[in-house]
This record gives C-alpha cells, sequence and structure tokens, in this order.
C-alpha cells in the first residue's frame, strides 16, 4: 500500500479548513521537504537554520511574482510531529493563494498527501503507538469536554501503557508454557498451573473491567441518549423545548402532533447530551401517527435513558404505577417526570413527590428544568465514579479485547481440564495477538489504511 511503503518521499497538504479563517496552514514532511520549499521561499535560508524555528519571508512562484507574504516554521528531524523534516507554511487563507503554493510544492517533487497520512508516519517513526494515533483522531472530533478529556488521557499513554503491561504478562507466561514444550521430553513443569490459573483469573478481571468501561466511553465520546416518552398531550416536545431554550419541536393541543422522533444537542456540564422527542403513546388507527410511535419503541430500547413524562393534572396515583411498570420492561434507567404542577395543588403536589424517582416540573413555564437536568448531570456522574480508571471508546479497541477475554476464558478452561501445554500455549498466544493489535505492536497494511483512511486530509 502507498501509505506504509513510501513514507520518506515528501507529502503536502492543507491541515487547515478552506476559506473558514484568516490564516492557512500548509504541511509538508519528508525527507527533502526543505529543499523543495527553497525553490519558492524568499528569506533566509533553510538549509542552514537550526530546527524548531518560525521564519517571515515571502513565497515566489516560477515568473517570480509574489503569492503571498508567510511565516514559515521550520522542523528538523527526529524534532517533529513526524520525526522527518517538516515545514508548516502559515499564509493567508485565500483559497487562490492555498492553491498556488501547495501547486509550487507539487511542481518541485512533493506529492500531495492522503488521508491521515502524516499522523501515520509518526506512528511508523515510534512517535506514538497506534491506540495513541487514533486518540488523535478523536481529540480532532471532540465536541464535548468529557470527549476531549477522554481523547488528551488516551493520548498520554495510560491506556497504552496498561495494555502493554498486559501483553507482557501473557508474554512471560507464554515463555515459561514454550519452555516446557523445549524440555517435553523430560516432563518438567516450569509453569505452575495453580499459579497460572490464579494470573489468568486476575487477567481477565482487568480486561473485563476494561470491556465494561466502554459503556461510560461511549457516553463521554458520543453523547448520552435521553428518550422523553409519554402519552399525547404530556408535554414531550414542551419539554424538549425547554431543555433547548429554544422552540425546536411544533407544540399543539392537538394530540398526536409529534409523527416522528426529534433529537437534538445540549451540552450539560461538559456532557453531550442527545434528548429524542418522540411520538405520543396510544392506540391508533392513524396509519402515519402509528409508524411515529414504532419509531418511538425503537428509539426509547436504543436510549441510555429515560424521561417518561405526564400530565399530572389527569394521572392518577395508580394509573401512574401501572404505566411504570411497562417502563421497566425496557431494562432502562427512567425518571418519572410530572409536568404541569403549576396547575395543581399542594397536596396533589405531595402525593406525587411521596413516589420513588420523581420529579415535578412545568415544561411550560421551565419550572424545575435546571433541576431536571442537574439530576440527569448528577446520574451520569455517577456513573463515571463507578468506572475503572482506564476507560476506553474504540469499537476498535473493544472488540480486540472481547476476542483477549476470549482466547483467555479458552486459556482457563485448558487448564482446568488439564490439557496438554501446546494447547494452552496456542490459546495464550492468541490473547497475546489480539492485545498487541490494540498499540500496534502487531499489525498489518491493511489495518493501518483503514485506521488512518479516517483522518482528514492534511493531520
Amino acid at each position: 500500500m502507498l501509505l506504509y511503503k513510501q513514507k520518506n518521499d515528501t507529502i503536502v497538504a492543507l491541515s487547515t479548513p478552506i476559506g473558514v479563517s484568516a490564516i492557512a496552514v500548509i504541511r509538508l514532511s519528508g525527507d527533502n521537504c526543505i529543499e523543495i520549499a527553497e525553490q519558492f521561499w524568499q528569506g533566509k535560508k533553510l538549509s542552514t537554520q537550526v530546527g524548531n524555528i518560525a521564519l517571515f519571508g515571502k513565497i515566489i512562484n516560477n515568473k517570480k511574482e509574489i503569492i503571498d507574504e508567510v511565516v514559515l516554521t521550520l522542523f528538523k528531524a527526529p524534532k517533529s510531529f513526524t520525526k522527518q523534516n517538516s515545514v508548516e507554511i502559515s499564509c493567508h487563507g485565500s483559497a487562490y493563494i492555498v492553491q498556488e503554493i501547495i501547486q509550487l510544492c507539487l511542481l518541485n517533487g512533493a506529492r500531495l498527501a492522503e488521508a491521515g497520512e502524516f499522523t501515520q508516519r509518526a506512528y511508523l517513526n515510534g512517535q506514538f503507538d497506534l491506540a495513541q494515533a487514533e486518540a488523535i483522531a478523536d481529540l480532532i472530533h471532540s465536541d464535548s469536554k468529557s470527549s476531549h478529556q477522554l481523547a488528551i488521557a488516551q493520548m498520554r499513554g495510560g491506556f497504552s501503557q496498561k495494555i502493554k503491561d498486559l501483553r507482557e504478562s501473557l508474554i512471560r507466561l507464554a515463555a515459561l508454557l514454550e519452555l516446557e514444550l523445549d524440555f517435553s521430553e523430560e516432563d518438567v513443569e516450569f509453569a505452575n498451573r495453580e499459579q497460572l490459573y490464579s494470573q489468568i483469573i486476575d487477567l481477565q478481571v482487568i480486561i473485563k473491567n476494561m470491556i465494561d468501561s466502554f459503556v461510560l466511553g461511549n457516553v463521554m465520546k458520543n453523547g448520552f441518549s435521553v428518550a422523553i416518552i409519554g402519552k399525547p398531550n404530556a408535554g414531550k416536545s414542551t419539554l424538549l423545548n425547554a431543555l433547548l431554550e429554544e422552540d425546536r419541536a411544533i407544540v399543539s393541543s392537538i394530540a398526536g402532533t409529534t409523527r416522528d422522533t426529534i433529537e437534538e444537542i445540549k451540552n450539560i456540564n461538559g456532557i453531550k447530551c442527545r434528548f429524542i422527542d418522540t411520538a405520543g403513546l396510544r392506540e391508533t388507527n392513524d396509519t402515519i401517527e402509528k409508524i411515529g410511535i414504532e419509531r418511538t419503541l425503537k428509539k426509547t430500547k436504543e436510549a441510555q435513558f429515560i424521561f417518561y413524562i405526564f400530565d399530572t393534572q389527569i394521572t392518577s396515583i395508580t394509573e401512574l404505577k401501572q404505566e411504570e411498570e411497562t417502563i421497566k420492561n425496557y431494562q432502562i434507567p427512567y425518571l418519572l417526570v410530572g409536568n404541569k404542577i403549576d396547575l395543581i395543588d399542594k397536596k396533589q403536589l405531595e402525593f406525587f413527590e411521596k413516589i420513588d424517582n420523581f420529579i415535578g416540573i412545568s415544561a411550560h413555564n421551565l419550572l424545575k428544568i435546571k433541576e431536571l437536568e442537574t439530576f440527569l448531570s448528577n446520574y451520569i456522574q455517577s456513573i463515571s465514579s463507578n468506572a475503572s480508571q482506564i476507560i476506553i471508546s474504540n469499537v476498535r479497541h473493544l472488540y480486540c479485547l472481547q476476542n483477549a477475554l476470549d482466547a483467555l476464558k479458552i486459556v482457563q478452561n485448558a487448564v482446568e481440564i488439564r490439557l496438554a501445554t501446546e494447547m494452552i500455549a496456542s490459546d495464550l498466544r492468541q490473547a497475546i495477538y489480539h492485545l498487541g493489535s490494540i498499540t500496534g505492536d502487531i499489525t498489518n497494511e491493511d489495518l493501518l489504511d483503514f485506521i488512518f483512511s479516517k483522518f482528514c486530509i492534511g493531520k
């Protein structure tokens, strides 16, 4: 593959969005990038400069015309992101200027970078491991405090080090088993089976905790989904508008106004929350409304939390308890949200407040909306406090950890039934392989191309 084999030629790409900023940054990386830049650079001679220096000068085309006045930042290997000689040209954000400078780079020997090629070169040159490289993509796309913090933590290498420690533990065990195979004729047991069994159990617990953390990691990365469900005219759309502080959903006294789901995002205390307004739950002969209710049920099953909203004016305690039994069937955490409490008397409200898992609001008058947000924020934080120290959010990592865990379960069973050493060693090598594929200690060309193809051009 091109990305893997040609890692020393000079590549060029725009690293900033075109047309949205006063300044654009064009990156070059590769053995000849300094010589290429000097062909159209007018300023201090680049080849005689020390690395990590910013220089002011001009970009000149083949006709000796000034294209732009720029700041050129020079990095010399290995002190650069890619660990290669690198040049970053900060020019004005004009699409014409950017096109002219990139064209000059190409005419003088560079080629256009492919998606993620700068980050891939950094990985191939040992700047960081594969898991840390993937964290860069997560950092670029982070859109909340939680997703940003998660990406930063993974970039720092805590997760990678944990995986490497686990893998080294398995390698030591495998080495003892391999030693037994070398001395099979002597019938020597270098790996005590009781100790081996105990270590395999301990490693399974660690990996299982990391797998379990994916639920929280996915929330931090992609957001926490909350389905707002209830009967028609309970105030679902009004609640969505209140949470968003804008008129996003149509509100009407006509039952069945919402025919489809509406999803909107709000950042609450650094966590991205996806609120899903749904069609009212009721029996109906309206074909379109039936489709909306079917979608409501589907979205509710996919949600991570439920706000069940009901009208406190017309809902009795007995009815509410019956409805609550239906909600419990979803097996999803929920909160009973009593709406229109401004329209009932204090005695009625006191009856509802005796129910566990209840908050009363007035979506129309924005009464207790902040308390509702605080409840949700506290709930998400409680999930965080129960999570393991290492939190994963990458589906590929989850897949690899699950495969490693499955392999260790097979090893456990093999030890229990006293299978031959070569069988135990084979399964242990599978676990080592799957852990190594997370950090890139074991990888292949196709995997690298797949991972880095998801990056932006210029990253």
